[in-house]
């Protein structure tokens, strides 16, 4: 029978210069991991369908998020927005505000507009090649290789840093596996040790790669790996050479950079606050582009440096500025120090409301912050505020 061909899927190149198994080797691997993911595998909720939107939305909140983390967020996501078109036509906050407590909030903007892209060009359905998938906001050639292999058994292999560390300790390949011609080098591993025949589901590049991502996240883990119960140590270079702890190479970190922000908690004698919407600017990735307090990055001087913002940019001449005690925050390689500000205003700025596109401000109960669809940074500091306002003011109850 002839292979099948799939768009934009091209066979890996030859497997004679990459230190892993082939031939008879290489099929007892296969059968040795496919037999062990069957008896082993986590029964993770995701894995009980072949829906390509519910494995995409899982795919995409696994990014840098541990399992255990996005198990609720999962299981609320799909109940509130159970279709591809369900989610296209929601409204992007009540987006942001299920996705609230994530992180990395650019993964939700990109799921709705890639969702909006599904439904008008591809009928409301994941689409089936790569190039297509590719083309959608958002994903990227591991999401793509995840949701086609898994949905639709596209013969695609994964490669993401729990694979590539598998690979990387099965060859014995040294180095920082995020370095460009290493990364090349393990991409061609794991499309050659893709099982290239689907005899039964457990045969398929869905179990596969699924399994690979497995062992990698369970026993091949980055510290300690448990190789005493690793399906395919026998295989492995790294372990016959006892490199298995010194492969991958560490990755240099970022030195980490030093950033203060100074935050206004406006408040009416109502107890109402006034969020934002991010602008280009200082804490664009802090508060990752969701409503937000208004804020300055800041040197020395906080407190003028807040005064000076808050009249270019809302017209606020502040009476009073009352610090409340400093938050610390960390984003990637930025150490953050949050320095909160209560101003009590008589009247809030007006909310703006242009005619199209999202509120640039709005009027909240400070209470209610937290239910807002904002990052971890502004919960913190509507914390502060919380707690700094009765002993700092007295307003009518």
């Amino acid at each position: 029978m002839a292979q099948r061909k799939y768009p934009g899927v091209t066979r890996p190149r030859s497997a004679r210069r990459l230190p892993l198994p082939v031939g008879a080797q290489l099929r007892q691997l296969q059968r040795h991991l496919l037999s062990w993911f069957d008896r082993r595998k986590r029964a993770l909720p995701w894995r009980a369908t072949r829906d390509p939107y519910r494995i995409w939305i899982s795919e995409v909140m696994l990014q840098q998020t541990r399992v255990a983390t996005v198990l609720p967020f999962y299981e609320r996501f799909v109940a509130r927005f159970p279709t591809v078109r369900a989610l296209a036509r929601a409204q992007q906050e009540a987006v942001l505000e299920a996705w609230a407590g994530l992180g990395y909030y650019s993964r939700a903007r990109n799921l709705q507009r890639a969702a909006q892209e599904i439904v008008r060009k591809h009928r409301g359905r994941f689409p089936r090649t790569l190039e297509d998938a590719l083309a959608l906001p958002g994903v990227g050639r591991y999401t793509a290789a995840a949701v086609l292999s898994i949905a639709y058994n596209v013969p695609l292999a994964v490669l993401d840093g729990n694979v590539a560390r598998v690979l990387a300790r099965l060859g014995a390949m040294r180095g920082d596996v995020r370095q460009p011609a290493l990364w090349r080098r393990l991409q061609s591993a794991a499309e050659n040790l893709l099982p290239r025949t689907s005899r039964g589901a457990a045969g398929t590049p869905g179990a596969w790669n699924q399994a690979m991502m497995e062992l990698g996240a369970t026993v091949c883990t980055p510290r300690a790996p448990a190789c005493g119960e690793c399906p395919v140590a026998s295989f492995c270079r790294a372990r016959a050479l006892g490199l298995q702890h010194q492969i991958p190479g560490k990755r240099p970190k970022r030195a980490p950079v030093d950033v203060q922000l100074a935050a206004a908690v406006l408040l009416d004698p109502l107890r109402r606050t006034l969020l934002v919407q991010p602008k280009d600017g200082a804490g664009d990735a802090l508060f990752s582009r969701m409503w937000q307090f208004p804020a300055v990055e800041v040197g020395s001087g906080a407190e003028g440096a807040l005064r000076r913002h808050l009249r270019r940019s809302l017209g606020v001449e502040a009476a009073e500025c009352v610090a409340l005690p400093a938050a610390r925050h960390t984003v990637t390689f930025r150490r953050v120090t949050l320095l909160p500000f209560l101003v009590p205003v008589d009247k809030l700025p007006q909310a703006r409301r242009p005619r199209a596109g999202p509120a640039d401000s709005t009027h909240i109960a400070l209470a209610d912050v937290e239910r807002w669809p904002t990052s971890s940074a502004t919960r913190k500091i509507a914390r502060a505020a919380m707690r700094g306002v009765q002993a700092a003011f007295r307003f009518p109850h």
